[in-house]
């Protein structure tokens, strides 16, 4: 009686003005009764049976199908909530923003401090904020691009044999008086005791930890070689001055690989290996980085190598041959020399630069120190040549954003933009307000039909905001594609006003068209 009691009580709370329902405890009879009052007013009693369904008995229950025609709820054209996930609303997004408002907030200029163009659009369009001087916080968007940054230097280091692992960022003071840059690095390095009295550093670079663990390993045969390990990690280091925002920080993100090998000669193999990674990596980038030949400086090596993008805020000065394709730091060029070095013809013209990437060949120089050794096909120890490379991550996304840029918007590398498409519906209570459910449905269709941009679209629903002020905000942050769902979708066939954002072209494209422009939208 209990059971039968509580059944009756939520029909008629979920449905109080149905008829009385003849209960049994034939699951069919309760089921078919229910049935047919949903097929008399489905609209209403669609909520009320799943409601109700929750409610009954588990052996009542069956799975939420129709018996009458064996069509699953799942199947139906309104089940498009149930199946999707909802589209990514820009007001949702956590991106604080002073687009509009023109305002200055959060720049912390100072008199007579240095501001460049990355710094003022990044805080301006709330992708990152200042926490302390040369620390920031790294807002959402700005993660997504740096996550699709590590993706391609992945891609690249992988393909040429490397490993990703993750060194502590504690690191102790006795590895680095062992090789000496504990006094070295001065002021640079942040200092620190435990409780113990113990002394570390936070790493600005990782060359002894590595060299360190490697000797740790006791049995390396020169089969297991070449080895390149890579992180990807935050790194520290106390600068005087920090400025530019992420140009120069006290705290940014590093990927830094090191190699070691058989002989000099298979070093330099590597070297020029992982060379032609970042050349690589740049080139899928769409920047004009330039390597020049440069200082050792306190990692000390061989030869070294800094990849740089040509900027005029650039910290470095460098020096470029017409003639012949050299270029060098001028730390490694005599003062006052204008000829060309190496093809003796050409003349060095000067420029500033952006180091975004720094490679070193550092022969035993810390594994004879930490006593990095493997056995060779005599089975005899020998001490391993090293090389380490690094790119810095941060960095990039703001060179990028420097170099690309306008003053008051920003142009993302392609593959590196936070999302690639952003929809704009018509403005609520427009002439064509009406249409705002087509932008909903203009996005599923996309997710639907090129699932590669499934993660890569958000839905600009502030609808109070006109188009204008929309699309003005868009461009500012960057999305590559802007598509208008406006009065055009009422002509015949519907057009959409497509923003290319990287050549300034506005397009009118059919859906098909619409399709045939995104689905050449390389994603990573």
């Amino acid at each position: 009686m209990e059971s039968r009691f509580s059944i009756t009580r939520v029909l008629r709370s979920v449905c109080p003005f149905a008829e009385p329902i003849a209960l049994s405890r034939n699951t069919n009879t309760l089921r078919l009764c229910v049935l047919r009052h949903m097929l008399l007013m489905e609209t209403l009693l669609r909520p009320c049976w799943l409601k109700l369904l929750s409610c009954l008995p588990r052996t009542w229950s069956q799975p939420r199908r129709c018996q009458s025609c064996s069509v699953g709820l799942e199947s139906r054209p309104d089940a498009i909530n149930f199946t999707h996930r909802s589209p990514l609303l820009v007001s949702r997004l956590f991106q604080p923003s002073n687009l509009r408002e023109g305002k200055d907030a959060g720049l912390e200029i100072r008199s007579g401090e240095m501001t460049c163009k990355s710094q003022k659009l990044m805080l301006q369009g709330g992708l990152i904020h200042p926490s302390s001087p040369g620390c920031y916080y790294y807002l959402p968007a700005t993660v997504r691009a740096m996550e699709k940054l590590v993706r391609l230097i992945d891609q690249e280091m992988h393909a040429i044999g490397g490993q990703k692992l993750d060194m502590p960022s504690l690191c102790s003071a006795e590895l680095w008086r062992r090789s000496e840059r504990w006094n070295l690095m001065g002021k640079e390095l942040f200092r620190l005791q435990d409780r113990h009295g113990a002394e570390y550093c936070l790493g600005p670079t990782h060359e002894e930890a590595v060299t360190d663990l490697l000797a740790s390993q006791g049995t390396l045969s020169y089969k297991q070689l070449p080895l390149l390990l890579y992180q990807v990690t935050r790194k520290f280091r106390d600068e005087p001055k920090p400025r530019f925002g992420l140009l120069r920080g006290r705290e940014f993100y590093m990927k830094d690989m090191y190699s070691f090998d058989t002989s000099e000669e298979a070093a330099h193999r590597t070297y020029q290996a992982v060379c032609q990674a970042y050349d690589q990596l740049f080139l899928r980038l769409g920047l004009p980085c330039v390597k020049v030949q440069a200082d050792t400086g306190n990692i000390g090596g061989k030869l070294s190598h800094e990849f740089q993008l040509p900027a005029d805020i650039g910290e470095d000065t460098l020096m470029i041959c017409g003639n012949c394709g050299f270029s060098a730091n001028t730390e490694t060029i005599e003062p006052g020399r204008t000829d060309c070095p190496q093809c003796h013809g050409g003349v060095l013209t000067e420029s500033k630069g952006i180091e975004v990437g720094h490679t070193f060949y550092l022969g035993t120089k810390y594994s004879s120190i930490f006593n990095a050794t493997y056995y060779n096909a005599q089975n005899k120890p020998m001490v391993a040549e090293m090389g380490c490379f690094g790119l810095g991550v941060t960095r990039i996304l703001a060179a990028a954003i420097e170099l690309l840029s306008s003053e008051d918007a920003i142009r993302w590398p392609g593959l590196l933009a936070p999302y690639q498409v952003c929809i704009l519906p018509p403005k609520k209570g427009s002439k064509v307000g009406d249409l705002g459910s087509l932008a909903e449905d203009l996005y599923y269709s996309l997710v639907k039909l090129l699932p590669s941009l499934k993660e890569e679209m958000v839905l600009d629903d502030r609808t109070q905001l006109t188009i204008g002020k929309r699309l003005k905000d868009a461009s500012r942050l960057g999305y590559p594609y802007v598509i208008v769902v406006g009065q055009c979708v009422m002509e015949e066939p519907p057009r959409f006003e497509v923003h290319c954002q990287k050549n300034g072209e506005t397009l009118f494209l059919s859906k098909e068209g619409l399709l045939d422009l995104l689905g050449k939208v390389e994603t990573v």
